[in-house]
């Protein structure tokens, strides 16, 4: 069995009711194992999707359906281990977020093993997202793909539409549990199973059709007499997710929800909560990137003694972040917004791109496997690379560099709204504003790299103030 590679990643779901648009927004940092993992952004068309499915990292294989949808997918740039599509909207204007690796028990790997030959990360989204026309739909795609294969891994994965989003966490091998998150309300996964208020009978609530015998069969749940909650009966509670898991629930939350007192190693933390004002997409972008700014946990706070105590959301080993917005205040045909993230968050920008489209920009699509500062991937990663360096010099830098360009994608995407039904073609045009779009973002990341470079390049040490 060749190595496989777990995603650390953090995930935020924001429903309609509680984002500033009447939108869903799906959203999620990809962390890899290594802190170099160059991705692409890309758009699969019905031709080039396979018809048999091979995985790289078991030996899964499996005839795929022959009515794909097109879609976009973020996945790894040189294939070697996969795919890994990651995220992507459809032509039905149906988003998919995979995977945010979870954490399981021995009780439930006793009852449940996982299946060695069957589909993981690598998979998921490929197997998924290009048949399915609703939310809830990729659900059901999911249920019978586990039940049928099982899987190798614990995964939780989301799935959105203009109307509700969903979260489903696998159980073990073959089982499963799916909760729609409600429309005024959020949610932030952090490697850890999340889902803990849960009702069998709530059409709100999906699962696998033996999970409730199972539970009892086994002798799962350790709180039998009071509300059912799943993270209890499958989830971890280990020292590892106080400092690795557990914080970065906390510090989301806290941003929403600053009233709210709250223990950051606390493994009990709400999974659905609503939040005190609107949500975002420069919110999600904010939190995507955070590194527990304004607390004694900041790792760039070279002055406080638990600066190293957690791990935070924005780290070196960002592959790649998404925010897959699904609007209702367009036509359908501008709802699907694909926002994409290269590199540590650090020092990048969230640029929002049309999903309705039949080919990505240049510089997001032809990622190479060595550093190419033409394309998007490589030159975020200089910037963070430089920007680690110094933080506290370069801040404000990058400050005023994510004002501006979040500025002009945002001016761009209102223009083109207004503009694009008038259009003969409008996926065309809305390829014409993709286009602008990865252009004005790579000339200010150049900028930005130039700004860093002409101030840090004062601060060498290697440095001598008289001039001949």
């Amino acid at each position: 069995m060749k190595k496989r590679y777990e995603g650390d990643c953090t995930t935020i779901l924001v429903g309609k009711k509680a984002s500033i648009d009447g939108s869903t927004m799906i959203a999620r940092n990809e962390d890899g194992h290594e802190a170099i993992g160059p991705k692409q952004f890309i758009l699969v068309k019905p031709e080039d999707q396979p018809k048999h499915y091979k995985a790289i990292l078991s030996k899964l294989e499996l005839d795929l359906p022959d009515n794909p949808l097109p879609y976009t997918c973020m996945p790894d740039a040189t294939r070697e281990r996969g795919i890994w599509g990651e995220a992507g909207i459809n032509s039905r204007n149906v988003a998919m977020s995979a995977t945010e690796t979870i954490t399981t028990n021995a009780r439930i790997l006793a009852a449940d093993p996982y299946v060695e030959n069957g589909f993981g990360e690598e998979d998921i989204f490929t197997l998924v997202l290009p048949y399915i026309h609703s939310a809830k739909e990729g659900i059901l795609r999911m249920a019978k793909l586990l039940e049928t294969y099982g899987t190798y891994e614990p995964n939780g994965i989301a799935f959105s539409d203009a109307d509700e989003i969903w979260w489903i966490e696998t159980i073990g091998g073959h089982n499963w549990a799916a909760i729609r998150v409600p429309d005024d309300s959020y949610v932030v996964a952090s490697n850890r199973f999340g889902i803990d208020q849960f009702d069998f009978n709530s059409p709100d609530c999906m699962y696998s059709k033996g999970l409730p015998k199972l539970i009892d069969d086994y002798k799962l749940n350790p709180l039998p007499n009071g509300p059912l909650n799943l993270r209890k009966i499958f989830g971890s509670y280990l020292t590892k997710d106080h400092h690795y898991n557990n914080p970065r629930v906390w510090y989301v939350q806290r941003y929403f929800n600053p009233k709210i007192e709250q223990d950051p190693q606390d493994g009990d933390i709400p999974f659905v909560r609503k939040a005190d004002q609107l949500i975002t997409p420069e919110d999600i972008k904010f939190l995507l990137s955070s590194h527990y700014e304004d607390t004694p946990f900041d790792p760039y706070d070279l002055a406080s003694p638990n600066r190293r105590l957690f791990r935070p959301i924005g780290i070196n080993r960002n592959h790649c972040a998404h925010i897959l917005q699904i609007r209702n205040d367009v036509p359908s045909e501008l709802a699907g917004l694909h926002w994409v993230g290269f590199g540590p968050n650090s020092f990048n920008s969230f640029v929002p791109f049309y999903s309705n489209i039949s080919e990505t920009p240049t510089r997001y699509k032809d990622t190479t496997g060595t550093c190419d500062m033409n394309n998007m991937y490589w030159l975020s990663c200089n910037l963070a690379l430089l920007g680690d360096a110094n933080y506290d010099l370069y801040k404000d830098s990058h400050t005023k560099y994510l004002l501006d360009a979040t500025a002009s994608y945002r001016k761009r995407i209102q223009d083109a709204d207004k503009e694009a039904m008038n259009m003969d073609d409008v996926q065309a045009y809305l390829e014409t504003v993709n286009r602008e779009q990865s252009e004005d973002s790579y000339d200010r990341a150049n900028a930005l790299l130039q700004e860093m470079m002409e101030v840090g390049t004062t601060h060498m040490i290697l440095r001598y103030t008289q001039g001949d």
